[in-house]
């Protein structure tokens, strides 16, 4: 796989010299000047938009740096999430096309986004009725800049990254348009390796105490495409595919201690490896047609995950050194399909927006678990299983915008979406279905005061769907006495969120919210004898009110900062089970600063800090958590060539620490997943860069509504 890369490399590069020689003929176009500069924040009636083109970021910047440094997000590149003012479970959408991609997957893809290529984010809290009603965080939405370059251009980025172990990769793009035709293809490879370390305990008349030394080693060969056709001047065509191929193996030692009255009475040692090979596709179809001042678009959509691991288990009982050896098998089919329609109308005084969609999921998986007997290994049927699981949902939405003179605007929407699951096991023979249709009604106000107060009110309603790891009956066994599942019977969640949203001058935004959370559900862990138990179960409900603060600026144009505070209280009713629940509250800061060290703006430094201070949300307690990064950016060759060094969690602060309380036992977790890290980055660009022709200045308006 290292040499695969290497050669991948070797390969972009050798082009990429050829092209900047050929550069010179590409077709010269007209260079569009824009005499006005949009605001680096900038409040809409349903949405925070952060101008990444405008920011220092946007030169030689990662995507997850990118959305690191846009107001009310918090990027953790080592847990893989994303979330909006302290609420994780975000949507994630490019170009207004979801990603179905979580956790390391989606790190990985947009950590490959190159801020050159990324013109805003929008942060979208109460997302409106177009969106779907899925997740209680609410939606980002990375716009991408269309290319105006006519001709061939492209990169060449390659990092090497030092952990506790050494990792690196590449990623090569070429671009290339012309009067008609856009495309560009990618291909990425990546090998790292990383270190982490979980303790686990519960602590009641009967005990476990657990640790996990764990190496996870991933590598993958990526290559994405797209292309967009003009039919006519009013029509387009185009597609997007997306396929990641690769391994994501572990080798992990753990040790298990249980005992009863505080007296030892079982110790084990186990030790794993973990041997994943996955394939994964995504492809987006779609058609814009232009009706005058309207617009109709259709899309479709595909998405499959095909991963095979195989697990072999080595448990060692401490007190008389016997062997226990387990084998595990298992498949996932894992896919989903999806089509819409959407219509816009722009009428005189109203903007006026419906559409449908049709989604289906399905999962099918099989486990098989071996125990090695008389040197064979036989099955175990009580441990092997088969699930099948397809849901379908269906969707209808219309939403009305209008504003109202200069000052007030307004949107309302209402979307339905009726859901039916179907999940089943040929082994046991056991069958859960669920069928339900829901209203999700969204609505907005926003009043500007003037050209430095504006002030705006949303509502909306979501839902909150189990993922299929959660319903997944199978049981993922860590050691022989420990194990994971998931609840084929789990239920969805619904969230009522209102909004109180203020901007000052586009550099201070106050943002102040209520949300109520019916039927959640989450993961907990059981204790019985010496198995240790973890599922998912709906068995809470919570409010949540808090207030986001955050102020972007540029000082003595060299200085360009984001300062971030969050404070949240949360009420949590138990409605099953025996946690103990208390008022709890949460605060959050961070400051993410970038310095232009010279006047040709090719060195800079950036500094920044983030702080949780410790907190209680329902029965669970989190203690402090923080992170301090610094590096340097620095380009050279008229920037075409990019170098960037950094450091992450320099101090070693970002671990998480935690203790959840029951009637009959307390459970407290430490894992630090090796955040602390050195990066360096180098990216060439060839090709086409400039715009070499004479400038035609337009005004600031007639640009915007050429978009």
């Amino acid at each position: 796989m290292k040499r695969t890369i290497f050669y991948i490399s070797v390969l972009f590069y050798s082009f990429a010299v050829g092209q900047t020689k050929d550069s010179a003929m590409v077709k010269k176009i007209e260079t569009v000047t824009v005499n006005a500069k949009k605001n680096l924040v900038e409040r809409k009636v349903d949405r925070l938009v952060y101008n990444v083109q405008n920011s220092m970021l946007s030169q030689g910047s990662s995507g997850t740096e990118v959305l690191a440094g846009t107001p009310f997000l918090k990027v953790d590149e080592d847990k893989g999430l994303l979330s909006i003012a302290g609420k994780n479970g975000v949507s994630v959408m490019v170009n207004d096309r979801m990603l179905n991609l979580s956790g390391t997957e989606l790190i990985n893809y947009l950590r490959n986004l190159r801020s050159e290529n990324i013109l805003k984010i929008e942060v979208i809290t109460t997302p409106p009725s177009k969106y779907e009603a899925q997740g209680n965080s609410g939606i980002i939405n990375i716009v991408l800049k269309k290319n105006q370059l006519l001709g061939w251009n492209g990169y060449l980025t390659t990092y090497y990254k030092q952990k506790t172990y050494a990792g690196f990769g590449s990623v090569a793009g070429v671009n290339y348009q012309n009067e008609k035709l856009k495309a560009a293809i990618k291909l990425q490879g990546f090998d790292e390796e990383k270190r982490s370390v979980e303790n686990y305990q519960v602590m009641g008349k009967s005990s476990s105490v657990n640790r996990d030394d764990r190496r996870d080693m991933n590598d993958g060969l990526g290559f994405n495409a797209t292309l967009d056709y003009s039919l006519s001047e009013k029509s387009n065509i185009g597609m997007v595919y997306d396929m990641l191929k690769g391994h994501s193996n572990m080798d992990i030692h753990s040790g298990q201690n249980y005992f009863t009255d505080d007296t030892l009475n079982f110790q084990t040692q186990t030790d794993s490896k973990h041997r994943s090979d996955f394939t994964s596709q995504m492809l987006n179809l779609y058609f814009d047609q232009k009706l005058g001042d309207h617009k109709l678009s259709f899309g479709a959509n595909y998405y499959g995950n095909l991963p095979d691991t195989q697990v072999n288990f080595k448990t060692i009982n401490m007190a008389d050194h016997s062997e226990q050896m387990v084998r595990n098998l298992s498949s996932v089919d894992y896919k989903i399909y999806s089509g819409q329609a959407d219509l816009t109308l722009n009428l005189k005084n109203i903007q006026v927006e419906a559409g449908t969609k049709y989604s289906q999921f399905s999962n099918n998986s099989a486990i098989e678990y071996y125990n090695m007997i008389s040197g064979n290994y036989t099955i175990d049927p009580k441990k092997s299983n088969l699930f099948n699981y397809n849901e379908k949902n269906y969707a209808g939405y219309f939403s009305a915008s209008k504003d109202f003179g200069e000052k007030w605007s307004a949107k309302i929407g209402l979307r339905y979406e009726y859901t039916d699951t179907k999940g089943f096991s040929p082994t046991t023979e056991s069958q859960s279905d669920n069928r339900y249709g829901k209203l999700f009604p969204t609505a907005y106000i926003s009043y500007k005061a003037d050209a430095n107060h504006q002030f705006s009110l949303t509502y909306s309603r979501r839902i909150n769907r189990p993922y299929f790891r959660a319903l997944d009956p199978f049981r993922w066994y860590s050691n022989p006495n420990t194990y994971y599942t998931g609840n084929p019977s789990l239920q969805p969640s619904f969230n009522h969120n209102i909004e109180f949203n203020y901007i000052f001058k586009n550099k201070f935004s106050a943002n102040l919210y209520y949300q109520r959370t019916l039927n959640n559900f989450d993961q907990i862990t059981f204790l019985d004898g010496i198995q240790l138990t973890s599922t998912y179960q709906n068995y809470y409900n919570q409010n949540n009110y808090g207030i986001n603060l955050n102020y972007t600026d540029t000082f003595f144009k060299i200085w360009e900062s984001n300062l971030s505070a969050s404070f949240s209280c949360n009420e949590t009713q138990i409605t099953q089970f025996n946690a103990v629940p208390k008022s709890g509250q949460a605060f959050y800061y961070s400051t993410n600063n970038t310095f232009r060290l010279n006047k040709a703006k090719t060195f800079f430094l950036f500094l920044n800090y983030w702080h949780n201070l410790p907190s209680r949300d329902g029965y669970m307690s989190v203690r402090n958590r923080a992170s301090a990064d610094a590096g340097i950016k620095m380009s050279f060759a008229e920037k075409a060539l990019q170098i960037n060094l950094s450091i992450s969690d320099i101090f070693k602060q970002s671990g998480y620490k935690a203790n959840m309380y029951f009637s009959d036992n307390t459970q407290s977790f430490n894992n630090y997943w090796d955040a602390r890290r050195l990066t360096l980055s180098i990216t060439y660009n060839f090709g086409n860069q400039k715009l070499k022709n004479e400038e035609r200045k337009i005004n600031f308006e007639e640009k915007n509504r050429a978009q």
